[in-house]
């Protein structure tokens, strides 16, 4: 199907509006929608957060019921057609009368998948999508992901310097980046439903895995802090227990005294199958996707950030690159024993490369085999 230039345009539109709720909606997508009649916009909206009203709904009501009658509905995914927290979007554009609905993608739901733009076609309604949609995609790639194999999306965030190195052979890793490539950690860090770390890290470092946006951005719901943790190593005097929000501790230990320890210091303690004598990654995944989780960012060293590229199970790499050099004895990104031959290289990639401040950021995709 071909689109105008407006139509371009208007889409362009609700896709902006979408990203509004970039640090909001979770668990659900982010979406934005804008109605326009006669050439001319005259309701805009979108999602703010759960359980509030969709993108089509403050459309609709930023419209106004005369205005909306006769319109098209711009919107960044699919309306829905089921009851959720909120009744469907679908109803409500057919009651106000809306005679086109261009959407930018189908919603990968399977209460929607196809379902709610076939409603709006059988009530007479034009229905268009697949406009921009590569653009929609990347506003809500967990939710894509969770919905279509039940696992989150997992993101790697990684600092080094030019020789590829992320800490000192002390551990000493403070700081390699500066303060622009900080801050806009702390933006990804917003965007995600879960920090996920390693114990190690915990000991070595003692982070609070906080979220500190610029004046004027807000993160309502503060991510999970999730730490692997086989043996119940942590302590209970760690920094991020005293911090709101949950912190999970997944091991695979069952010693109820490291337990209770941790619960009174405000863990919540999760028993996780074992693999290779230690957490199983892939089952970690599985139970947070259970958990509506949407985006998981790992901040870890190197042994278990090339345990989770080894299994497969990392969607997108993104580097912080600092002009500074660390030495052969410094530690590398990834851990990954066996690499001994150029054709057992471990292929990227790279989607994006940008300056932050002094640094760069590079954002790659492992190149999945076959």
């Amino acid at each position: 199907m071909s689109f105008s230039a407006d139509d371009h345009r208007f889409m362009a539109q609700a896709i902006r509006l979408a990203q509004r709720g970039l640090y909001t909606t979770d668990p659900n997508p982010r979406v934005g929608c804008v109605l326009v009649r006669d050439g001319r916009i005259v309701g805009e909206g979108w999602h703010m957060e759960a359980g509030g009203p969709h993108a089509e709904i403050a459309a609709l009501d930023d419209a106004g019921i005369a205005h909306a009658r006769g319109a098209t509905a711009y919107v960044s995914l699919e309306p829905c057609c089921h009851h959720g927290r909120t009744p469907p979007c679908s109803e409500a554009l057919i009651k106000a009368g809306i005679t086109r609905v261009v959407a930018a993608m189908r919603d990968p739901n399977p209460q929607v998948a196809g379902t709610g733009l076939a409603q709006l076609a059988e009530a007479g309604i034009e229905v268009a999508s697949g406009l921009l949609e590569d653009e929609a995609r990347a506003l809500n790639p967990g939710y894509i992901k969770r919905m279509q194999c039940g696992r989150p999306f997992v993101r790697s965030k990684l600092a080094m310097s030019v020789d590829g190195r992320t800490a000192l052979a002390s551990g000493e890793s403070k700081w390699i980046t500066g303060p622009a490539a900080r801050e806009d950690v702390h933006r990804l860090r917003a965007r995600s439903s879960v920090i996920l770390t390693g114990v190690g890290t915990v000991l070595a470092d003692d982070p609070s895995l906080s979220v500190r946006l610029a004046d004027g951005e807000i993160a309502v719901h503060p991510p999970w802090r999730v730490v692997l943790d086989t043996h119940l190593s942590m302590p209970e005097t760690a920094k991020m227990l005293g911090l709101p929000g949950r912190t999970l501790v997944m091991t695979c230990r069952d010693n109820e005294s490291d337990v209770e320890r941790l619960q009174r210091a405000g863990a919540e303690v999760i028993t996780m199958p074992v693999c290779h004598n230690a957490v199983d990654p892939a089952a970690v995944l599985d139970y947070l996707g259970q958990q509506e989780v949407n985006e998981v960012m790992l901040e870890m060293g190197a042994t278990l950030s090339g345990t989770f590229l080894r299994e497969g199970l990392i969607d997108e790499i993104i580097i912080y690159m600092a002009p500074v050099l660390m030495g052969h004895e410094a530690r590398p990104l990834f851990r990954l024993p066996g690499i001994d031959s150029m054709d057992r290289k471990v292929p990227l990639d790279i989607t994006d490369m940008r300056r932050v401040g002094d640094d760069w950021r590079i954002t790659a995709r492992p190149v999945k085999a076959g």
